[in-house]
């Protein structure tokens, strides 16, 4: 019997809406900053700022549902992640944060101490998500200009003395980016967080071979998803390594297949086609390997007027991409057909799902509420998640 999957969530630390547009992380400088003030009157209506009481009522609902954890962004329209999730530690009894950041902006002994002081004041539920970064612009705007194959050699030197510090104290590195002499965490940390890594590029395989413990990738069809988890795997056995595999995309699920696209349908009616020029003008213009590979899903010659001229595959559509960089893609479906294709890539792989959905609170209860029961049925999700629903106080 295959292991069960792991469901975790996604905390929108620029602000949540309920369009595609209305918030900062994912959507390009020229279409909004992400901050209320700046919105068209119509999107601002719809926006919710990222409170720390409105963060803490995403990351509850997250928790009561049943999700093991919520990703945490970075950039510069998000609240600052580990900031933010440190906040919302006692806000919570057992929901761990992936939090995201980038090891070009930090010093990785200075990384491990906060990881491991994150670990005892959370009694363990950290996780971390490592972004090697690809658009030179927002890379630029923390001050650091190296280019993008440097950025992933660095990553590679940037892990090892992390888990150095961690394991191997006094740990001592020479390297081309980074110099650590001794270097220690006081008390040590107990448990080490799981380190989450993605990356398309051929400079990205290796790292990930050698340092992540899971693979995350954007959502793809699932036979190019298989292709990814195939080439991770064989540079993981090359290191003598197992490496586990996640998804980061959204998810629209509803009663019936007609719902959810009439859903889907809305979406693309409030966004308007300035709005898409702008953004996927702004995507051309992006390093990323991983997001070339989303815009690639997209016919260039289509008219988009229909939301199921976005379906690229089975029940996976590109809506969300049409304005938003990163995971750009969404299960649409009756709560069935969410699962079928959950399912589906299950089989290929992967043992992890990253989700979110527009707004973060109403769409969690859609996905638990709906697809999990359905996941739970075909042995795919541990009992444990319905227990603490069934536990957890209406």
């Amino acid at each position: 019997m295959t292991a069960p999957l792991t469901l975790h969530w996604f905390l929108p630390t620029s602000g949540d809406s309920r369009g595609l547009v209305g918030a900062g992380q994912g959507v390009p400088q020229e279409i909004t900053t992400g901050l209320a003030d700046t919105l068209e009157d119509s999107v601002r209506d719809r926006f919710r700022p990222p409170t720390i009481d409105y963060l803490a009522e995403v990351a509850r609902t997250a928790e009561r549902l049943g999700f093991d954890g919520v990703l945490t962004p970075t950039g510069t329209f998000c609240e600052d992640a580990w900031l933010t999730t440190a906040a919302l530690i006692r806000e919570t009894s057992r929901l761990r944060f992936l939090v995201a950041f980038r090891p070009g902006v930090v010093n990785p002994v200075l990384a491990a101490q906060m990881a491991a002081t994150y670990q005892r004041i959370s009694q363990g539920r950290l996780m971390l998500n490592v972004v090697t970064g690809g658009e030179p612009t927002e890379q630029a705007r923390f001050g650091d200009t190296a280019p993008k194959d440097e950025r992933y050699a660095r990553t590679d030197e940037f892990l090892e003395v992390v888990r150095g510090t961690w394991s191997r104290a006094p740990f001592d590195f020479e390297g081309t980016y980074y110099r650590a002499a001794g270097a220690l965490v006081s008390g040590g940390i107990d448990p080490v967080p799981p380190v989450y890594f993605g990356g398309s590029s051929a400079a990205a395989g290796p790292v990930a071979a050698r340092h992540a413990d899971v693979y995350l990738t954007w959502g793809e069809p699932p036979e190019q998803v298989a292709e990814k988890v195939a080439w991770v795997r064989g540079l993981a056995a090359e290191q003598g390594r197992t490496v586990r595999f996640g998804l980061r995309v959204h998810t629209l699920s509803r009663d019936t297949t007609e719902e959810a696209w009439r859903h889907a349908q809305w979406l693309l009616d409030g966004v308007d086609p300035a709005t898409v020029r702008a953004a996927q003008a702004a995507q051309a213009r992006s390093e990323s390997t991983g997001q070339q590979r989303m815009n690639a899903l997209r016919r260039a010659d289509a008219a988009y007027s229909s939301a199921r001229d976005l379906e690229v595959s089975p029940g996976l559509w590109t809506g969300v991409g049409l304005v938003r960089g990163g995971a750009g893609t969404s299960l649409v479906g009756s709560h069935e057909e969410v699962a079928d294709l959950i399912e589906a890539y299950h089989r290929v792989g992967i043992d992890e799902l990253v989700l979110s959905g527009y707004p973060h609170v109403e769409e969690a209860h859609w996905f638990a509420e709906g697809v999990m029961p359905h996941l739970r049925r075909r042995g795919l999700l541990d009992s444990a998640s319905a227990e603490v629903r069934a536990a957890a106080p209406v």
